[in-house]
């Protein structure tokens, strides 16, 4: 028995069908820098503590003259940090800084398990890095800049060098606002990270 089947209607309903999906390509795969956050954030945390431990460990006490009077006008004065509210407000804030990298570090870590969460942590990072790299650098300046009245002086309204006789205080305030720079240079690096990392994501979709 002869087939009813029309090839000619076959080619033609074979035209009108849509083709077949084509496989979707894969994503590219985004690169990873928690483990560079991390590495970064412990540096961080380092510098922090160095800088505190630094300029709390500053005390001198020096055979001055003194403006109580004293023994032919002379007695023992000490320099302390905590004798002037700009060594204070970095203190408060280096300290501020480390804790901020002790907690960044467990987040970092936690979510290298969840990757669910890294672009959410990343967005928060990148607000955050910024804003306690203003609060250093802050306080940073403002340390520095006291610490340069002691060290030159100011001939114009009579204020004197001190660095020339509480030479380990300054020293002291030296190393330590060296690291306080070094602490602003990681935070400029994570936030740029952060916000590289979140390019990179964004990118993938």
């Amino acid at each position: 028995m002869a087939s009813s089947t029309d090839p000619k209607s076959d080619q033609e309903y074979g035209k009108g069908a849509p083709p077949p999906p084509q496989p979707r390509p894969d994503a590219p795969a985004v690169v990873n820098y928690f483990a560079v956050d991390v590495a970064l954030r412990v540096l961080l945390f380092a510098a922090a503590v160095t800088g505190v431990v630094v300029i709390v460990t500053s005390d001198q006490t020096k055979w001055v003259p003194s403006i109580n009077g004293g023994i032919n006008g002379f007695g023992y004065r000490k320099a302390k940090f905590n004798h002037s509210p700009a060594f204070i407000y970095y203190v408060v804030a280096m300290s501020i800084a480390g804790l901020y990298a002790l907690i960044t570090i467990l987040a970092s870590i936690s979510v290298l398990f969840k990757p669910s969460f890294q672009t959410k942590l990343l967005l928060h990072l990148a607000f955050l890095d910024v804003l306690i790299l203003g609060i250093v650098a802050s306080a940073t300046g403002s340390a520095g800049g006291v610490a340069y009245v002691g060290l030159k002086g100011n001939k114009h309204v009579g204020w004197i060098k001190v660095c020339s006789t509480y030479d380990k205080f300054c020293q002291h305030l030296a190393g330590s606002l060296a690291v306080s720079l070094f602490a602003c240079v990681l935070l400029v690096f994570l936030t740029w990270l952060s916000i590289f990392s979140l390019h990179a994501r964004i990118h993938k979709y």
